[in-house]
């Protein structure tokens, strides 16, 4: 396995992360919250690319995985600035963005942020705006009043310990929204859900791709995956979405 390697980001962060070398555009990987670089989808792509001589890039935002930092201590913003830090540090030319989770959510804000450098974009249910309208919008006043007087509320995962969501977080994604204003995707974007998604559900979805514009935009809803989308054939789903995107097929 191939090391580690670090970049010290002007916020004072240390950010893991994995490059591979190849031909452009590079592929980036922009996990979900509290999901590190070492995930399913992110190695498989990282071998799938390696395999085509595809420049591939993938990376743990600060308080994930083996970068600096606490997870409680971060929030969407520093996120994005962490992605901003590696996709300007590590890559040159075109990128193509593949973003899980929350970071369909971060390749959004990527696109806004850098429109030039985009050709493509592959989300994976993705969530935009969740920590608004998924999180406060479902706080009990309880735990609106706990969040304001301790500064954070847990939550429940279905996939390992209790997640502690932040005033900071909430306060700050608030400054971060993507749908209240255009979305504007002017090359290939292939939204990607699962329909027996838990965390995600398929009304985010397609609330997402009718909001967003763009010439070449297409929503796939696979039954019965779940919001891991990390079997067999989600992951050759995804490979087929960065191809398409690529205009390789």
């Amino acid at each position: 396995m191939a090391a580690t390697d670090f970049l010290e980001t002007a916020q004072g962060r240390r950010l893991a992360y994995h490059k591979s070398d190849g031909a452009g555009p590079t592929v980036v990987f922009l996990g979900g919250l509290k999901s590190d670089m070492e995930g399913t989808k992110a190695v498989h792509l990282e071998a799938w690319a390696k395999a085509r001589g595809q420049a591939f890039l993938r990376f743990d935002y600060s308080g994930h995985g083996e970068s600096s930092g606490k997870f409680e201590d971060g929030c969407i913003g520093d996120w994005h600035e962490d992605a901003l830090a590696a996709v300007a540090a590590l890559t040159d030319g075109p990128l193509i963005v593949v973003g899980s989770s929350m970071g369909g959510w971060q390749a959004l804000l990527l696109a806004k942020a850098m429109p030039d450098r985009i050709a493509g974009m592959v989300t994976i249910a993705a969530a935009p705006d969740f920590t608004e309208d998924g999180y406060w919008a479902s706080f009990s006043d309880t735990q609106k009043q706990v969040l304001e007087t301790e500064g954070y509320v847990e939550l429940p995962s279905d996939y390992m310990e209790p997640y502690i969501i932040t005033k900071r977080m909430i306060e700050d994604g608030r400054q971060q929204l993507v749908l209240r204003d255009a979305v504007n995707l002017q090359f290939p974007v292939r939204f990607l859900q699962g329909t027996a998604d838990t965390a995600v559900s398929t009304a985010t979805a397609v609330r997402l791709v009718e909001h967003a514009t763009g010439s070449d935009m297409r929503l796939l809803l696979v039954k019965d995956a779940d919001h891991r989308f990390s079997d067999g054939p989600c992951l050759e789903i995804i490979e087929n979405a960065v191809l398409e995107v690529m205009g390789a097929q």
